[in-house]
């Protein structure tokens, strides 16, 4: 495994090939917890890893120095995949100061036994000389939680990313030159989908500071280093900030007795006429993870659900309460579904009303089983979703 990032810089965080869970996110290509040892008169590591893989990262560590030989440990982020193993990695590094920022201080002596460390604070514009390079930080607040850091190294022009720009993505490759580019920019869309896209405001703010920076390399907490490849992430994320939407319809359902899906499938087959990209899902089928990465760039949506005990499907209430959480933002709903006696589209309606998304037309209904009428005017909500989607 090439560990290089660049001159005296490595890599020395821990591969997870088996996780597929993460706070509900399902991680299909594992992750990896990425942590960067600087070498210079001063010597320097970058972030720790989850906790079961701290004596990996000490192995790793000692590849290239002795533990005790470490000054600084900077911890970007407080979030436990990369703060776990900090109770090892102090003990083990006896003269190291820790570097953060004031609310991360706060927050990691939530999780942990502080009182021992020795604390350096720092905020933007703050720097520290190791020798040779030059360490300086920019806080980044709620990208994505309150105390999150980048630190930069202009002599490398090297960029620590944190979680930004990051991928769910387990490799014992670590470049994007040598993994596929395809697979590793599906692994960043799906990870910004479930993990960032409500903060898209401030990754605009984020993007704004980046520009400013002279950036060959970004070294992001999770997943592959970019070198040759972040125009193209750059881009991306200035896409995915604002959930540009490409020429895509997302039909999702939950269905009872086939009604619903009846319906749903007119939706489709409506849409399809315009040819434009359609996405079909029965949700029993699909993870909301990947609802979630359909949602980020889709134009137009059509939600529909079977009526339980006059409100929508368990498994929909739980995948719009996912959903909403995430934020997104421009898109088109149309909202459908079948009832017995009391129908559950309000609820639907009042999710979509909650994200303040925009509502085309008021929820389409049937009772019991669709008449050809009723599957006319889904064929129909279809085409207006193809249009709008055409018009993104």
């Amino acid at each position: 495994m090439n560990t290089k990032v660049s001159e005296n810089i490595y890599w020395v965080g821990s591969v997870d090939y088996n996780v597929r869970d993460f706070h509900g996110y399902r991680t299909e290509r594992g992750s990896t917890y990425n942590a960067y040892l600087i070498l210079d008169k001063k010597n320097v590591l970058v972030d720790t890893v989850k906790a079961p893989f701290a004596s990996e990262l000490i192995s790793n560590i000692e590849k290239h120095i002795s533990t005790d030989k470490i000054d600084y440990v900077i911890c970007n982020h407080a979030e436990p995949d990369h703060s776990g193993s900090l109770p090892v990695v102090m003990a083990k590094c006896k003269n190291a100061k820790i570097i953060c920022d004031a609310k991360c201080k706060e927050i990691l002596g939530l999780y942990y036994d502080i009182s021992e460390w020795n604390f350096e604070i720092v905020k933007t514009g703050d720097s520290i000389s190791t020798g040779a390079k030059t360490v300086s930080f920019i806080e980044t607040p709620m990208v994505h939680w309150p105390e999150s850091m980048f630190t930069y190294v202009p002599e490398d022009k090297l960029l620590f990313s944190m979680d930004a720009f990051g991928q769910h993505y387990a490799s014992s490759l670590r470049f994007d030159y040598e993994n596929t580019l395809q697979t590793i920019m599906d692994e960043a869309k799906t990870y910004y989908a479930n993990i960032v896209m409500l903060y898209g405001r401030q990754i605009l703010k984020t993007l704004d500071v980046a520009k400013e920076l002279d950036i060959q390399i970004i070294a992001p907490s999770h997943g592959i280093i970019w070198t040759k490849h972040i125009p193209e992430i750059i881009a991306a994320y200035a896409d995915w900030a604002v959930c540009k939407p490409n020429k895509k319809v997302l039909i999702m359902y939950s269905t009872m007795w086939k009604s619903t899906e009846k319906m749903a499938v007119a939706v489709r087959d409506g849409a399809n006429e315009l040819g434009v990209d359609v996405r079909f899902y029965n949700i029993k089928d699909i993870h909301k993870t990947v609802l979630a990465d359909e949602i980020l760039d889709a134009a137009s949506i059509a939600i529909g659900s079977a009526t339980l005990n006059q409100g929508v499907m368990p498994e929909m209430a739980s995948v719009l309460t996912y959903i909403k959480g995430l934020k997104p933002q421009n898109k088109s709903v149309i909202c459908f579904g079948s009832y017995g006696w009391a129908p559950g589209t309000k609820e639907l309606t009042s999710y979509v009303e909650a994200m303040k998304l925009e509502i085309l037309q008021p929820a389409i209904t049937c009772k019991y089983c669709p008449t050809a009428e009723v599957l006319e005017k889904c064929r129909e909500a279809g085409r207006q979703l193809a249009q709008k989607a055409l018009e993104a």
